[in-house]
């Protein structure tokens, strides 16, 4: 006990920058993520209306499907292109500054979304969903830099998988909030969507009190002192010489290579199996369809055999599962390692999906079968935090300083291409059965 006070006196503004960080970064993706499934009803409902007063007609189930799904995926097509534009502008103007400007898109994003109903504009929806994506594209790479630089060497594992802890947190969030107890009505889905401008508001106020990151001080700004006096503020007044012997490598390392471009990586050889490895870990992810579920939940559980008034309730028990699982290998990714890890979760998601596919096909002949449906779907949830909670640590400490914005536009553009394509096609896939038919 006395050893965790002495740490968290230790590390307390560390913690608090962790956190400031992640309330304004994965928490928001996390939230959007989850969030646009409870309202789906009403905003579909919303759509309809607002076309038949301007067009004095009703509009075709088709049409309603392709502007649905355009919602959903509207936040991918805006998180492809912020990611794309985070090495330009982070190398241009600093992470912190980015971050900072990122959350004025987010007040921006939330104010259409606040008053779309207001406006009778189903049109602000989509810009708002855009603009929520391209805030959470580009603030999920700086985030995820931003903790690989401000931890010491010993804790950065722990503090990385941070950013995974805190979409959970957020996607959590979203669907409590969407319960129709709380928001999820068709009063108030507009200040549902709107809500994040609170937690934006709070990072713009706040992180301007934080001190930039060593690295950034040392590399970018030749700044040795600072960097020495950042240390000691984020990490303590202990002997840090470890980690800015690191960093003077990899100064020393910049003067001779540049700042890569995400070209420059592909090219370079060095770091071939670096990038093998990202590419095998980002597309396990987007492969496995948890995004699917995150969506699409209420179609999910409706072909598992649910009810429309049980399913916001079991939703809430996939936020819950995914939440304990990454805190889970929060605490574990240190002891086990990133790859144990990996290859557990893994292992355990295709056994549950296997068993899944068995208790899918049989749900017309037992009553009881839903409910191991259920169960299944909560344990793939949880085997999926507990294991990809490493991917985060792995990807950030694989790649040096002057790689690792390259790697996150990789990263970040295969990851919003997969929700892209899982947002737009599976509303399709379940509108022609062909989701029944499967199972």
């Amino acid at each position: 006990m006395g050893s965790l006070l002495s740490d968290l006196a230790q590390y307390r503004l560390l913690i608090q920058l962790i956190f400031v960080l992640g309330i304004g970064g994965t928490f928001h993706h996390g939230f959007h993520i989850a969030v646009i499934n409870a309202p789906s009803l009403y905003i579909k409902s919303f759509i309809n209306d607002t076309w038949q007063k301007r067009y004095n007609s009703t509009m075709d189930e088709k049409t309603l499907t392709v502007l649905w799904s355009s919602v959903v995926s509207f936040y991918s097509v805006g998180g492809l292109l912020g990611s794309l534009m985070t090495e330009y502008l982070t190398g241009k103007y600093g992470k912190m500054k980015c971050q900072l400007w990122n959350n004025v898109l987010v007040l921006a994003a939330a104010l259409l979304m606040g008053f779309c109903r207001m406006a009778d504009s189903f049109e602000m929806i989509l810009i708002g969903r855009l603009l929520y994506g391209f805030s959470a594209g580009f603030g999920l790479n700086i985030h995820m830099q931003y903790l690989g630089e401000i931890a010491p060497k010993r804790l950065r594992g722990l503090t990385n998988s941070t950013a995974t802890i805190f979409a959970t947190v957020g996607k959590l969030v979203g669907q409590i909030l969407g319960l129709s107890e709380i928001l999820g009505t068709k009063s108030w889905w507009p200040l549902l969507l709107a809500i994040t401008s609170i937690t934006a508001l709070i990072q713009l106020v706040t992180l301007p009190c934080f001190p930039e990151t060593p690295a950034y001080l040392l590399i970018q700004k030749e700044d040795t002192e600072s960097c020495r006096k950042v240390m000691k503020q984020l990490w303590g007044n202990k002997d840090h010489q470890e980690e800015l012997a690191d960093l003077l490598k990899e100064k020393d390392l910049r003067k001779t290579k540049s700042q890569m471009t995400p070209l420059d990586l592909l090219r370079d050889r060095s770091l071939r199996w670096q990038q093998y490895l990202m590419l095998t870990m980002v597309l396990t992810i987007q492969l496995s369809g948890v995004n699917a579920i995150y969506f699409y939940s209420y179609d999910v559980f409706h072909t598992a055999g649910f009810s429309l008034e049980e399913i916001p309730y079991l939703t809430l028990g996939i936020g819950a599962s995914e939440t304990i699982a990454t805190v889970l290998c929060w605490s574990l990714i240190e002891r086990m390692g990133r790859k144990t890890l990996l290859l557990c979760g893994y292992g355990l998601m295709a056994f549950s999906l296997g068993l899944l596919t068995v208790t899918l096909s049989l749900k017309d002949y037992y009553s009881w079968i839903p409910y191991c449906s259920l169960g299944l779907i909560f344990l793939y949830i949880l085997f999926f935090g507990s294991g990809t909670g490493a991917s985060v640590a792995i990807i950030s400490e694989i790649f040096t300083q002057s790689s690792r914005a390259a790697a996150f536009v990789f990263i970040g553009s295969f990851t919003w291409v997969g929700i892209y394509l899982i947002a737009m096609i599976f509303p399709f896939i379940v509108d022609c059965n062909l989701f029944e038919q499967r199972y």
